[in-house]
């Protein structure tokens, strides 16, 4: 998945983090630090999106054009039709950087249809097919079993929806949409020219091709949103298309308890599948993406596109962070 492209202020988190850290230190609460807020809405359970994560896991690496990821898409399906949710699959050959044609699903499920005042949740469900960014040259043609770059994020939005299923609490329309064909992207090891254009490719698919008056309050995209010590910092795309939703975002993530999960700082500028819901889909769309200022491996982490990117490296309590600030988000909407 994505690119990364870090802005020049970048250089200085860890600066500004040890200082920051310094004046944790004072008992006396930041000006700008938001007031807390009672919880609303039902309780994410942790347990059960690791689950999801497990299960999606269960059928092996969701690579394009195999059984294991058409399986995977089924039960997808069939998940979210299980909570009340009229599903559609959006299926379209997309040809890919290498000349492969690609048998894509895009996976869209709507709670409460009939509502006009609606929030896109969106993820992408499809996994890497090449490790290229193991620190072991001798796995980078080997599939990436994506329990967080792609597992993580369906797992997110298929507890919100079963919880929101068992609900009658909630006024708003919610579209869960799982974007097929993302990670196929121009491997590292390739001598083809690199294109952003390559990844994110069912987004561009989806963003082309939306039903006639279809409209959403706004989006946010879950991406790699279960690792061990993950933060959340802010992208440069959402910032520049959805500020507002930004700020409401990591405001409410601070509110209920999770600001150590979504620092109110800068990250990178991504390549994701938010960035055609923006650009094409013309939807305010924001990506919840982790960003690790100390890890040599990756700024996306130690497993992003590697071999380990397994369920040993799935974490409750970064799902949970996750998970219940986008819980508070839906309740909130008016």
């Amino acid at each position: 998945m994505k690119k990364s492209i870090f802005s020049l202020v970048l250089a200085f988190v860890v600066v500004a983090m040890a200082c920051s850290c310094m004046s944790c230190k004072s008992s006396r609460k930041s000006a700008t630090e938001p007031d807390t807020v009672a919880l609303v809405g039902p309780t994410f359970c942790a347990d059960s999106a690791y689950a999801f994560c497990a299960k999606q896991c269960s059928f092996g690496p969701r690579l394009m054009n195999t059984e294991a990821h058409d399986k995977c898409g089924e039960w997808i399906m069939k998940q979210f039709a299980s909570y009340g949710m009229k599903v559609e699959a959006q299926d379209a050959e997309l040809k890919a950087w290498d000349g492969t044609m690609l048998r894509s699903r895009n996976i869209w499920a709507r709670f409460r249809p009939e509502l006009t005042t609606r929030v896109l949740l969106c993820a992408h469900w499809d996994c890497r097919p090449w490790a290229d960014n193991d620190p072991d040259s001798t796995n980078w043609r080997k599939p990436v079993m994506g329990a967080n770059d792609g597992a993580s994020g369906v797992a997110v939005m298929l507890e919100l929806a079963r919880i929101i299923s068992n609900d009658s609490t909630l006024n708003i329309g919610v579209d869960f949409v799982c974007f097929d064909a993302e990670d196929y992207g121009v491997p590292q090891w390739s001598s083809a020219p690199d294109s952003q254009d390559s990844w994110a490719l069912g987004a561009q698919y989806w963003a082309e091709h939306q039903p006639q008056g279809y409209e959403a309050r706004y989006g946010v995209l879950l991406d790699m949103v279960g690792g061990e010590g993950a933060k959340f910092y802010q992208e440069s795309v959402s910032k520049q298309y959805a500020a507002e939703i930004v700020n409401k975002v990591w405001r409410t993530a601070s509110q209920i308890g999770y600001g150590s999960y979504f620092p109110m700082q800068e990250g990178g500028m991504i390549t994701d599948d938010h960035v055609p819901v923006n650009e094409k889909a013309g939807i305010a769309c924001i990506d919840i993406i982790p960003f690790y200022p100390d890890c040599q491996q990756s700024s996306f982490g130690p497993t992003w596109h590697t071999i380990n990117d397994t369920m040993e490296h799935i974490d409750r309590a970064t799902l949970k962070a996750v998970g219940q600030t986008m819980v508070q988000i839906l309740y909130s909407e008016k």
